[in-house]
């Protein structure tokens, strides 16, 4: 099996720019890289397509290289965009680079991590005109789509630059760090050939660059894939927690499944076959949707937040809340509507409309009477019942359930 077999089955291949060069590549174990700008403190869903190509060339011999966009990242890559991005101050990029390096070693801890700010930020404007901008033609650039795309809706010469910025990367990456391949989603096609071939102007015909792209992570009706109504699903565990990020993955359609499991995991053919054929004995009991979750779950969040997340998922579908540790009680800040009392000590009633989790004591008494609220696990009737701290999980919270499935979190300030 080589590599470009391996992402055939998977369905990921999208665009190959000389496949005779990629298996060379692969044979004489040569870098391969994908670029992230650091527009943000965290990589969400949406990277991990291009972060587990890194893994998966790195399996197959390839020394996998990440570029952390410092110089890139204060210009922004029109690729996909219909407008303009906003432009980042030195200080923001400059952390968001940090967080994102520890975050990729975290993921892939052999990668080689490369802040392209390293050669852009020395090239004066002059020597970028003379030694790039020269060997690039206008009417070449035009024909970029991710460029002509843009062009009616207004495209600042800023953003026009970028491909050129993007070319010259992987020319210094193939001179000084022995990288080959440049892999990106398929909005990248027209940035990585003109870094093919402008290494082909500097270098010569007898060059070993090229370049790949993968089909772009969408759902079924065309739109992005990663984002909910609350936002984009992080990578960082602070800001999607390990309990919502699996849940994301259990809660996909089975359509969407058997995709999923060949894009965003390291399952073989044979075993995603079987996964298939078990799941589809008995749809209800999601077994796709778990293995999926448990596969993702664990390469981004390791084991440990896959035990939290599978923890958190049984308490709450039990309703066994007592058995959640100190720190998953905490993750549920994350994922759980929540409220922050001064006191907890007050009359059920009044603390259930406080926290809106009835909209009056007309409501909250129906609920009480219906057994349909439970604290902390223990089902409360009595409409007098006063809340203390004695009713508290780790001394400081209140885990609310109002009927099967609706939960909410309450804590002191």
């Amino acid at each position: 099996m080589n590599i470009i077999k391996e992402l055939e089955w998977r369905g990921l291949l999208k665009q190959l720019t000389n496949p005779e060069k990629i298996l060379k590549a692969q044979e004489l174990k040569k870098g391969v890289y994908c670029g992230f700008d650091p527009t943000g403190d965290s990589l969400h869903v949406g990277h991990l397509i291009q972060i587990l190509l890194l893994k998966r060339f790195e399996q197959f011999g390839f020394q996998p290289i990440a570029i952390i966009g410092g110089g890139t990242g204060m210009i922004g890559d029109p690729s996909g965009k219909k407008a303009e991005r906003t432009l980042l101050d030195d200080k923001t990029v400059n952390q968001n680079v940090a967080e994102i390096t520890a975050q990729m070693k975290g993921l892939i801890p052999d990668v080689k991590i490369v802040n392209n700010a390293d050669w852009l930020e020395k090239l004066s404007l002059i020597n970028f005109l003379r030694d790039v901008g020269k060997d690039f033609n206008i009417s070449y650039l035009l024909n970029k789509e991710n460029i002509s795309s843009r062009l009616e809706n207004g495209l600042s010469f800023t953003e026009f630059s970028y491909t050129l910025l993007q070319a010259y990367d992987f020319y210094q990456l193939y001179v000084n760090y022995d990288c080959v391949v440049q892999t990106g989603g398929s909005d990248q096609w027209g940035n990585i050939t003109s870094g093919t071939d402008y290494i082909h102007k500097k270098v010569g015909e007898n060059n070993l660059a090229c370049g790949l792209t993968m089909n772009l992570l969408t759902k079924s009706d065309g739109t992005k894939f990663g984002k909910t109504e609350s936002g984009a699903v992080w990578l960082n565990k602070t800001k999607t927690s390990p309990y919502e990020f699996y849940q994301f993955f259990f809660n996909q359609e089975d359509k969407e499944t058997g995709k999923l499991l060949r894009y965003l995991t390291f399952l073989s053919e044979a075993e995603i076959k079987g996964i298939e054929e078990r799941h589809a004995q008995d749809p209800a009991s999601r077994f796709a949707q778990k293995q999926l979750a448990q596969a993702i779950t664990l390469f981004v969040h390791q084991e440990s937040g896959l035990e939290q997340a599978l923890a958190v998922s049984e308490a709450l579908f039990t309703g066994n809340v007592k058995m959640l540790s100190a720190s998953a009680v905490e993750s549920l800040k994350q994922s759980l509507e929540q409220y922050q009392t001064e006191t907890f000590n007050l009359p059920i009633l009044d603390l259930l409309v406080k926290a809106n989790i009835v909209s009056s004591k007309r409501e909250g008494r129906e609920f009480l009477a219906q057994k349909a609220i439970l604290l902390n696990g223990e089902i409360v009737q009595d409409e007098n019942y006063q809340v203390s701290a004695t009713d508290l999980l780790y001394n400081n919270y209140l885990i609310v359930r109002r009927g099967k499935k609706k939960y909410h979190l309450i804590y002191q300030k």
